[in-house]
């Protein structure tokens, strides 16, 4: 299985961006796919993810704000950020979490720039 992460780039305060990731190779149902995001010297922390007919689940900081899509048939996933804010500057990873064992895959990671 292989994740393949784009999107990312350097935009102004209130900008937006779009990330996608498209997983490719032996994907199991039921899956989950979501992202990640990682500052410099913090850990890896849950932005927003979900399985098929499921509720999206996303962390607080990025309520209202971000809007997580997948699109099934394709194995992909998008993260829609709206209203970016300097704090959310990082690298953002796609995450794939595969069959009822949930063996978790990781992208490349993409990076945000966000400058006020």
């Amino acid at each position: 299985v292989q994740l393949q992460a784009s999107g990312g780039g350097v935009v102004q305060a209130g900008g937006s961006l779009r990330l996608s990731c498209a997983a490719s190779g032996i994907i199991f149902d039921p899956n989950i796919m979501g992202w990640y995001r990682q500052a410099p010297g913090k850990q890896r922390d849950l932005v927003a993810t979900f399985w098929p007919g499921g509720n999206p689940r996303y962390d607080d900081s990025v309520k209202g704000r971000f809007t997580i899509s997948r699109d099934n048939a394709q194995n992909k996933v998008y993260l829609q950020m709206d209203s970016l804010k300097p704090e959310d500057t990082a690298v953002y990873f796609c995450k794939l979490e595969n069959g009822r064992g949930r063996r978790p895959y990781w992208g490349q990671g993409t990076q945000v720039t966000v400058s006020s």
